[in-house]
């Protein structure tokens, strides 16, 4: 299994960093961004938050704290997604590809400190 900190976030027009499986974890794609052009591996919707949580943040920084309490309620609820992310995850270094401006007030932040819980919690209960 590979350790936490490969599991690495960026913008979908961040240069690709060679070794890493690029997962796109935005419910929508990406305006202006051409399927072909991308370079994804895989596009992981299904794991992105609900339509309701995503328009009600609006990516707003007031709303941050309770966007990510309500987010993880729905990663938790999310078992299918969740495992599908973790399974890349484990088969080597990702990072988590999404659309918004702001770098630090997004779901793959969120979903990246997740991730890395999920497997911390696996690796401990299987040491």
């Amino acid at each position: 299994m590979t350790g936490a900190a490969d599991i690495a976030v960026a913008r979908v027009g961040d240069a690709a960093e060679a070794g890493r499986a690029r997962l796109l974890v935005d419910r929508l794609w990406p305006r202006g961004v051409a399927r072909a052009t991308l370079g994804h591996d895989a596009w992981l919707r299904e794991i992105a938050p609900s339509d309701a949580l995503r328009q009600w943040f609006g990516h707003d920084p007031a709303r941050w704290n309770e966007f990510r309490r309500r987010y993880r309620a729905e990663l938790d609820a999310n078992s299918d997604a969740v495992a599908r992310a973790l399974d890349w995850c484990r088969r080597g270094p990702v990072v988590l590809l999404f659309a918004a401006r702001d770098r630090q007030h997004n779901q793959a932040v969120v979903l990246q400190d997740y991730l890395r819980e999920r497997l911390e919690r696996y690796a401990t209960d299987h040491a």
